[in-house]
């Protein structure tokens, strides 16, 4: 028999965590975590250039200075696996004032995911920068070890509800800490390697980049795991000493 405490502590924790794990998927899916805010472009020389840069973006070889020098001027987005660029959605590019304007995005491959920084970006003779490289890798690796995480605590946690069992909630509840965790470290490493970013490549006059809705969403995403491992935790450990409780007491 469960106590109307720790029942209710496991409901919450259970809500909290459906709610983590999903702002987190929506974060991982989505290119909005970091957004630059580029000047209207003026003259026929300018727009040349900028319709260069961008069929560069979509069609040419994965390259770190043409797709951020794409991002800075094309008002871009770049996330966990997307970079997008808002063009207009006809061919006469900016020649109309009021022109619609669409998002048009590219993928990062699981091989480009893995292609390493360099000291001056586009330089491969100027060294692999080692620092940006793992915080790249990192910052796409460890929110998929978070969904994992959550994923094997849902699984034990459907299978000791079978058993009418409370004794995996520990494990469950530090599975959930290390899925904070890693989610909050997930945003560490990207901040960071952006940051690392934007000292080797300076941004263009008048271009300022901001944060993501993206990026907010894992960041609320780890106290929320983390809240429920803290219910799930206590949910294990007070129910564990009135079980103790309760057997001397009985014993006696």
């Amino acid at each position: 028999m469960v106590d109307n405490r720790y029942a209710t502590a496991l409901v919450i924790a259970c809500v909290l965590s459906i709610l983590a794990t999903v702002y987190l998927s929506v974060a991982v899916g989505t290119q909005h975590w970091y957004q630059y805010s580029s000047p209207t472009v003026r003259g026929e020389a300018n727009v040349s250039e900028l319709r260069s840069l961008y069929e560069e973006f979509m069609d040419g070889e994965f390259d770190e200075k043409t797709y951020s020098d794409t991002l800075f001027r094309l008002n871009g987005t770049v996330g966990l696996w997307w970079r997008c660029v808002l063009v207009p959605a006809n061919a006469n590019w900016y020649k109309e004032t009021d022109a619609k304007m669409a998002l048009e995005c590219r993928s990062f491959s699981l091989t480009q995911q893995f292609t390493p920084k360099y000291k001056e970006p586009g330089n491969h003779n100027s060294g692999e920068d080692m620092l940006r490289t793992y915080l790249w890798r990192f910052q796409f690796l460890l929110p998929l070890v978070s969904l994992g995480l959550v994923v094997l605590a849902g699984l034990t946690g459907f299978c000791a509800c079978l058993c009418r069992s409370l004794a995996p909630t520990l494990g469950i509840g530090i599975l959930h800490l290390l899925a904070g965790l890693c989610t909050l470290a997930t945003v560490c490493c990207y901040l960071a390697g952006m940051d690392l970013l934007h000292r080797v490549s300076m941004l263009p006059d008048k271009v300022d980049g901001s944060l993501g809705w993206s990026l907010y969403l894992a960041l609320i995403s780890s106290p929320l795991h983390m809240m429920a491992a803290a219910l799930l935790v206590w949910a294990a450990r007070s129910h564990s000493q009135n079980y103790y409780r309760m057997t001397a007491y009985r014993v006696a």
